[in-house]
Protein backbone atom coordinates (compact mmCIF):
# COMPACT_ATOMS: atom_id res chain seq x y z
CA UNK A 1 0.00 0.00 0.00
CA UNK A 2 1.25 3.33 -1.09
CA UNK A 3 2.30 5.90 1.95
CA UNK A 4 -0.29 8.43 -0.09
CA UNK A 5 -0.88 11.68 0.35
CA UNK A 6 -3.91 10.88 -0.69
CA UNK A 7 -4.70 7.79 2.28
CA UNK A 8 -8.81 6.87 0.52
CA UNK A 9 -10.37 6.86 4.24
CA UNK A 10 -8.58 10.43 5.21
CA UNK A 11 -7.94 12.33 1.74
CA UNK A 12 -4.84 14.26 3.00
CA UNK A 13 -4.08 15.37 -0.53
CA UNK A 14 -5.89 15.76 -3.69
CA UNK A 15 -4.97 17.88 -6.58
CA UNK A 16 -7.17 18.76 -9.63
CA UNK A 17 -10.57 19.03 -10.24
CA UNK A 18 -11.30 16.00 -12.25
CA UNK A 19 -8.16 14.34 -12.25
CA UNK A 20 -8.69 12.51 -8.69
CA UNK A 21 -11.72 11.06 -9.10
CA UNK A 22 -10.56 7.78 -8.39
CA UNK A 23 -10.17 8.74 -4.63
CA UNK A 24 -12.36 11.51 -4.13
CA UNK A 25 -16.09 10.75 -2.40
CA UNK A 26 -18.94 13.49 -2.33
CA UNK A 27 -17.51 15.72 0.21
CA UNK A 28 -18.59 17.75 3.24
CA UNK A 29 -18.59 21.71 3.42
CA UNK A 30 -15.35 22.11 4.02
CA UNK A 31 -13.16 25.14 5.39
CA UNK A 32 -10.46 26.64 3.76
CA UNK A 33 -7.26 27.15 5.15
CA UNK A 34 -4.27 28.83 3.72
CA UNK A 35 -0.98 28.98 5.97
CA UNK A 36 1.19 32.08 5.21
CA UNK A 37 4.24 33.02 6.84
CA UNK A 38 2.12 35.81 7.93
CA UNK A 39 -1.33 35.02 8.87
CA UNK A 40 -3.85 32.18 8.89
CA UNK A 41 -6.81 32.89 6.13
CA UNK A 42 -10.25 30.91 6.87
CA UNK A 43 -12.84 30.78 4.12
CA UNK A 44 -16.53 28.88 4.05
CA UNK A 45 -18.42 28.53 1.08
CA UNK A 46 -21.36 26.79 0.77
CA UNK A 47 -24.42 26.98 -2.30
CA UNK A 48 -27.54 28.76 -2.13
CA UNK A 49 -29.44 27.29 -5.49
CA UNK A 50 -27.02 27.85 -8.48
CA UNK A 51 -24.47 30.67 -6.73
CA UNK A 52 -21.67 30.12 -4.25
CA UNK A 53 -22.23 32.08 -1.24
CA UNK A 54 -19.62 33.25 1.24
CA UNK A 55 -20.54 32.23 4.68
CA UNK A 56 -18.06 32.79 6.76
CA UNK A 57 -13.95 34.12 6.44
CA UNK A 58 -11.44 35.12 9.09
CA UNK A 59 -8.28 36.59 8.67
CA UNK A 60 -5.62 35.92 11.84
CA UNK A 61 -1.90 37.18 12.31
CA UNK A 62 0.56 34.92 13.13
CA UNK A 63 3.07 35.64 16.18
CA UNK A 64 6.39 35.84 14.42
CA UNK A 65 8.78 33.11 13.65
CA UNK A 66 5.54 30.42 13.85
CA UNK A 67 6.19 29.59 10.29
CA UNK A 68 9.72 30.66 8.39
CA UNK A 69 10.15 29.59 4.55
CA UNK A 70 6.75 27.87 4.14
CA UNK A 71 8.42 25.93 7.45
CA UNK A 72 6.20 25.36 10.11
CA UNK A 73 8.91 25.83 13.28
CA UNK A 74 5.86 26.09 15.84
CA UNK A 75 3.30 23.77 15.76
CA UNK A 76 1.57 24.60 18.95
CA UNK A 77 1.26 28.27 18.15
CA UNK A 78 -0.01 27.66 14.39
CA UNK A 79 -2.82 25.53 16.16
CA UNK A 80 -3.44 28.40 18.55
CA UNK A 81 -3.99 31.03 15.61
CA UNK A 82 -6.07 28.65 13.58
CA UNK A 83 -8.42 27.93 16.73
CA UNK A 84 -8.59 32.10 16.98
CA UNK A 85 -9.16 32.12 13.48
CA UNK A 86 -12.09 29.37 13.77
CA UNK A 87 -13.99 31.05 16.35
CA UNK A 88 -13.75 34.93 15.22
CA UNK A 89 -15.62 33.56 11.49
CA UNK A 90 -17.99 32.04 13.84
CA UNK A 91 -17.67 28.90 11.91
CA UNK A 92 -18.95 25.69 12.99
CA UNK A 93 -17.37 23.31 10.35
CA UNK A 94 -15.06 21.15 11.28
CA UNK A 95 -13.11 19.53 8.15
CA UNK A 96 -10.75 21.24 6.60
CA UNK A 97 -8.86 21.38 3.47
CA UNK A 98 -5.33 23.00 3.37
CA UNK A 99 -2.26 23.04 1.42
CA UNK A 100 1.61 22.71 1.03
CA UNK A 101 3.65 25.15 -1.29
CA UNK A 102 4.56 23.85 -4.80
CA UNK A 103 8.24 24.52 -3.70
CA UNK A 104 7.52 21.44 -1.17
CA UNK A 105 6.45 18.76 -3.85
CA UNK A 106 7.90 16.93 -6.32
CA UNK A 107 5.48 16.15 -9.30
CA UNK A 108 6.53 14.03 -12.37
CA UNK A 109 4.30 12.64 -15.16
CA UNK A 110 4.46 9.13 -16.33
CA UNK A 111 2.99 6.38 -18.73
CA UNK A 112 1.85 3.48 -17.60
CA UNK A 113 0.05 0.71 -19.53
CA UNK A 114 -3.99 1.38 -19.51
CA UNK A 115 -4.80 -2.30 -18.50
CA UNK A 116 -3.59 -2.27 -15.13
CA UNK A 117 -6.37 -2.24 -12.33
CA UNK A 118 -6.08 -0.17 -9.51
CA UNK A 119 -4.35 -2.23 -7.14
CA UNK A 120 -1.76 -2.97 -9.83
CA UNK A 121 -1.57 0.73 -10.56
CA UNK A 122 -0.53 1.32 -7.04
CA UNK A 123 1.83 -1.20 -7.43
CA UNK A 124 3.49 0.12 -10.35
CA UNK A 125 3.54 4.37 -8.77
CA UNK A 126 5.32 2.61 -5.92
CA UNK A 127 7.91 1.05 -7.61
CA UNK A 128 8.52 3.86 -10.29
CA UNK A 129 8.18 6.43 -7.41
CA UNK A 130 12.52 5.87 -6.25
CA UNK A 131 13.55 6.86 -9.62
CA UNK A 132 12.15 10.37 -9.10
CA UNK A 133 11.77 11.51 -5.91
CA UNK A 134 15.75 12.02 -4.16
CA UNK A 135 14.54 10.86 -0.97
CA UNK A 136 13.57 7.65 1.11
CA UNK A 137 10.18 6.76 0.18
CA UNK A 138 9.48 6.31 4.16
CA UNK A 139 10.02 10.17 4.20
CA UNK A 140 7.56 10.81 1.85
CA UNK A 141 3.86 11.13 1.17
CA UNK A 142 2.96 10.23 -2.30
CA UNK A 143 -0.02 10.57 -4.53
CA UNK A 144 -1.04 9.84 -8.22
CA UNK A 145 -3.50 10.66 -10.34
CA UNK A 146 -4.42 9.36 -13.94
CA UNK A 147 -4.54 12.33 -16.17
CA UNK A 148 -5.90 10.43 -19.56
CA UNK A 149 -4.87 8.46 -22.33
CA UNK A 150 -1.24 8.93 -23.44
CA UNK A 151 -0.89 11.34 -26.52
CA UNK A 152 2.20 9.37 -27.40
CA UNK A 153 0.83 5.81 -27.36
CA UNK A 154 -2.72 4.62 -27.11
CA UNK A 155 -1.98 1.68 -25.07
CA UNK A 156 -0.61 4.15 -22.06
CA UNK A 157 -2.19 6.72 -19.84
CA UNK A 158 -0.47 9.23 -18.54
CA UNK A 159 -0.33 9.28 -14.50
CA UNK A 160 0.84 12.46 -12.67
CA UNK A 161 2.82 11.57 -9.57
CA UNK A 162 3.71 13.66 -6.60
CA UNK A 163 5.99 13.50 -3.62
CA UNK A 164 5.86 15.58 -0.52
CA UNK A 165 8.28 14.70 2.52
CA UNK A 166 6.18 13.72 5.49
CA UNK A 167 7.35 16.70 7.41
CA UNK A 168 5.81 18.45 5.85
CA UNK A 169 1.99 16.89 5.62
CA UNK A 170 2.29 15.97 9.50
CA UNK A 171 3.14 19.54 10.96
CA UNK A 172 -0.06 20.93 8.95
CA UNK A 173 -2.18 17.78 10.33
CA UNK A 174 -0.60 18.63 13.95
CA UNK A 175 -1.51 22.11 13.99
CA UNK A 176 -5.08 21.54 12.20
CA UNK A 177 -6.14 18.82 15.12
CA UNK A 178 -4.18 21.13 17.74
CA UNK A 179 -7.15 23.42 16.79
CA UNK A 180 -9.59 21.03 16.98
CA UNK A 181 -10.24 20.32 12.95
CA UNK A 182 -10.25 17.60 10.78
CA UNK A 183 -7.70 17.68 7.99
CA UNK A 184 -9.90 15.94 4.75
CA UNK A 185 -7.49 17.57 1.98
CA UNK A 186 -3.85 18.79 1.91
CA UNK A 187 -3.59 20.52 -1.57
CA UNK A 188 -0.86 21.89 -3.37
CA UNK A 189 -1.26 25.68 -3.28
CA UNK A 190 -0.26 26.23 -6.84
CA UNK A 191 -3.56 23.58 -7.85
CA UNK A 192 -5.70 25.72 -5.51
CA UNK A 193 -4.99 28.90 -7.72
CA UNK A 194 -5.67 26.70 -10.68
CA UNK A 195 -9.28 25.35 -8.93
CA UNK A 196 -9.97 29.30 -8.21
CA UNK A 197 -8.57 30.40 -11.68
CA UNK A 198 -12.44 30.51 -13.59
CA UNK A 199 -14.19 32.27 -10.87
CA UNK A 200 -11.79 35.52 -12.26
CA UNK A 201 -11.20 34.38 -15.60
CA UNK A 202 -14.97 35.05 -15.62
CA UNK A 203 -14.61 38.62 -14.75
CA UNK A 204 -12.30 38.88 -17.71
CA UNK A 205 -13.93 39.99 -21.74
CA UNK A 206 -12.01 37.08 -23.30
CA UNK A 207 -12.72 34.71 -19.89
CA UNK A 208 -9.09 33.74 -20.28
CA UNK A 209 -10.15 30.74 -22.95
CA UNK A 210 -6.93 30.09 -25.17
CA UNK A 211 -4.86 32.53 -23.44
CA UNK A 212 -1.70 33.09 -21.14
CA UNK A 213 -2.51 34.46 -17.95
CA UNK A 214 -0.15 35.07 -14.97
CA UNK A 215 -1.53 35.05 -11.75
CA UNK A 216 1.21 37.00 -9.62
CA UNK A 217 0.56 36.38 -5.67
CA UNK A 218 2.57 39.39 -3.58
CA UNK A 219 2.19 37.89 0.51
CA UNK A 220 3.94 38.99 3.28
CA UNK A 221 7.46 36.98 2.58
CA UNK A 222 6.94 35.09 -0.59
CA UNK A 223 5.90 36.68 -4.54
CA UNK A 224 4.74 33.27 -6.52
CA UNK A 225 3.97 33.47 -10.02
CA UNK A 226 1.40 31.00 -11.88
CA UNK A 227 0.86 31.26 -15.58
CA UNK A 228 -2.38 29.29 -17.03
CA UNK A 229 -2.68 28.70 -20.37
CA UNK A 230 -6.14 27.87 -21.38
CA UNK A 231 -6.79 27.45 -17.32
CA UNK A 232 -4.32 24.76 -17.01
CA UNK A 233 -1.04 25.95 -15.03
CA UNK A 234 2.04 25.60 -17.44
CA UNK A 235 4.60 27.42 -15.02
CA UNK A 236 5.21 28.39 -11.64
CA UNK A 237 8.16 30.31 -9.71
CA UNK A 238 7.98 31.37 -6.26
CA UNK A 239 10.81 34.32 -5.31
CA UNK A 240 11.84 35.39 -1.67
CA UNK A 241 10.11 38.97 -1.61
CA UNK A 242 6.56 40.36 0.33
CA UNK A 243 5.17 42.60 2.60
CA UNK A 244 7.59 42.15 5.32
CA UNK A 245 10.08 44.19 3.60
CA UNK A 246 7.80 47.25 3.92
CA UNK A 247 7.11 46.68 7.25
CA UNK A 248 10.46 46.69 8.19
CA UNK A 249 11.12 49.74 5.93
CA UNK A 250 8.64 51.46 8.05
CA UNK A 251 10.29 50.01 11.53
CA UNK A 252 13.44 51.33 10.65
CA UNK A 253 13.02 54.47 9.31
CA UNK A 254 10.51 55.51 12.10
CA UNK A 255 11.46 53.35 15.23
CA UNK A 256 8.43 51.55 15.36
CA UNK A 257 7.99 47.69 16.40
CA UNK A 258 7.45 44.63 13.89
CA UNK A 259 3.72 44.74 15.47
CA UNK A 260 3.06 48.92 15.56
CA UNK A 261 5.00 49.14 11.80
CA UNK A 262 2.30 46.83 10.76
CA UNK A 263 -0.40 48.30 12.29
CA UNK A 264 0.45 51.32 10.97
CA UNK A 265 1.34 50.39 7.20
CA UNK A 266 -2.38 49.55 7.15
CA UNK A 267 -4.03 51.45 9.21
CA UNK A 268 -1.80 55.08 7.78
CA UNK A 269 -0.84 57.93 10.02
CA UNK A 270 2.65 57.73 8.93
CA UNK A 271 4.76 61.02 8.18
CA UNK A 272 4.36 62.79 5.06
CA UNK A 273 7.66 61.74 4.12
CA UNK A 274 6.32 57.62 3.72
CA UNK A 275 4.17 57.50 0.40
CA UNK A 276 7.33 59.22 -1.68
CA UNK A 277 10.49 58.08 0.28
CA UNK A 278 8.87 54.39 0.90
CA UNK A 279 5.94 53.33 -0.53
CA UNK A 280 6.46 54.36 -3.65
CA UNK A 281 10.08 52.63 -3.99
CA UNK A 282 8.90 49.54 -2.77
CA UNK A 283 5.81 49.54 -5.23
CA UNK A 284 8.32 49.65 -7.79
CA UNK A 285 10.09 47.01 -6.55
CA UNK A 286 7.58 44.62 -6.58
CA UNK A 287 6.41 45.96 -10.51
CA UNK A 288 10.46 45.18 -11.01
CA UNK A 289 9.70 41.44 -9.48
CA UNK A 290 7.53 40.82 -11.63
CA UNK A 291 8.89 41.67 -14.89
CA UNK A 292 12.38 39.63 -13.63
CA UNK A 293 9.75 36.75 -13.30
CA UNK A 294 8.13 37.07 -16.74
CA UNK A 295 11.58 37.18 -18.55
CA UNK A 296 12.80 33.98 -16.20
CA UNK A 297 9.41 32.60 -17.91
CA UNK A 298 10.08 33.68 -21.62
CA UNK A 299 13.40 32.45 -21.24
CA UNK A 300 12.91 28.82 -20.05
CA UNK A 301 9.35 28.18 -21.86
CA UNK A 302 7.91 28.34 -25.73
CA UNK A 303 5.80 31.67 -24.80
CA UNK A 304 7.27 34.90 -25.43
CA UNK A 305 4.25 37.18 -23.97
CA UNK A 306 1.23 36.88 -21.63
CA UNK A 307 -2.07 38.40 -21.73
CA UNK A 308 -3.22 39.32 -18.93
CA UNK A 309 -1.87 39.76 -15.13
CA UNK A 310 -4.08 38.95 -12.22
CA UNK A 311 -2.75 40.53 -8.97
CA UNK A 312 -3.35 38.67 -5.72
CA UNK A 313 -1.76 38.49 -1.87
CA UNK A 314 -1.75 40.86 0.64
CA UNK A 315 0.56 43.54 -1.27
CA UNK A 316 -2.29 43.60 -4.68
CA UNK A 317 -4.69 45.99 -1.52
CA UNK A 318 -1.62 48.08 -2.30
CA UNK A 319 -3.01 51.86 -4.26
CA UNK A 320 -2.06 52.07 -7.19
CA UNK A 321 0.63 48.69 -7.67
CA UNK A 322 -1.53 47.39 -10.66
CA UNK A 323 -1.52 50.55 -12.89
CA UNK A 324 2.42 50.41 -12.45
CA UNK A 325 3.19 46.46 -13.23
CA UNK A 326 0.48 47.23 -15.95
CA UNK A 327 3.11 50.45 -17.08
CA UNK A 328 6.32 48.37 -16.28
CA UNK A 329 5.39 44.91 -17.96
CA UNK A 330 2.99 46.31 -21.16
CA UNK A 331 0.11 43.98 -19.99
CA UNK A 332 -3.24 44.98 -18.78
CA UNK A 333 -3.75 43.98 -14.37
CA UNK A 334 -6.42 43.56 -12.82
CA UNK A 335 -6.18 43.11 -9.39
CA UNK A 336 -8.24 39.14 -7.92
CA UNK A 337 -12.07 39.32 -6.67
CA UNK A 338 -12.78 35.98 -6.46
CA UNK A 339 -16.38 36.57 -4.81
CA UNK A 340 -17.40 39.47 -7.22
CA UNK A 341 -20.08 37.22 -8.19
CA UNK A 342 -21.14 34.99 -5.58
CA UNK A 343 -23.88 35.83 -2.51
CA UNK A 344 -22.77 37.66 0.54
CA UNK A 345 -23.99 35.49 4.08
CA UNK A 346 -25.40 37.93 6.25
CA UNK A 347 -22.18 38.08 8.56
CA UNK A 348 -19.92 39.11 5.68
CA UNK A 349 -19.37 42.83 5.44
CA UNK A 350 -19.03 43.20 1.95
CA UNK A 351 -16.34 46.31 1.82
CA UNK A 352 -14.04 44.45 3.98
CA UNK A 353 -14.06 41.42 2.05
CA UNK A 354 -13.74 43.32 -0.95
CA UNK A 355 -10.70 44.75 0.60
CA UNK A 356 -8.85 41.52 1.88
CA UNK A 357 -9.67 39.30 -1.38
CA UNK A 358 -6.62 39.09 -2.93
CA UNK A 359 -5.10 37.75 0.01
CA UNK A 360 -8.16 34.87 0.23
CA UNK A 361 -7.22 33.38 -3.35
CA UNK A 362 -5.50 30.11 -2.27
CA UNK A 363 -8.00 29.82 1.08
CA UNK A 364 -10.83 30.40 -1.83
CA UNK A 365 -9.65 27.46 -3.80
CA UNK A 366 -9.21 25.40 -0.92
CA UNK A 367 -12.89 25.86 0.27
CA UNK A 368 -14.05 25.03 -3.21
CA UNK A 369 -12.95 21.32 -2.34
CA UNK A 370 -16.40 21.27 -0.92
CA UNK A 371 -18.38 20.96 -4.13
CA UNK A 372 -15.81 18.17 -6.09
Amino acid sequence: MLNSLVRVSNNWLNFRDNSLSYFLRKSPSLLGIDISSSAIKLLELSRKGERICVENYAIEALPPHTVVENKIENVEALGETIKRAVKRSGTRTKKVAAAVTGSAVITKTISVPNALSNRELESHIELEAGQYIPYPLEEVNLDFAVLGPSEKDSERVDVLLAACRSENIESRVASLELAGLTPAVIDVEAYAMEKVFPLIAGQMSSRGKGQTIAVVDAGATLTTINVLHDYKIIYTREQIFGGNQLTEEIQRRYGLSYEEANLAKRQGGLPDNYIPEILDPFKKSIAQQVSRAFQFFFSSTQYNDVDHVILAGGCASIPGVDELIEHMVGTAVSVANPFSDMVLGSQIEAKALRNDAPALMTSCGLALRSFD
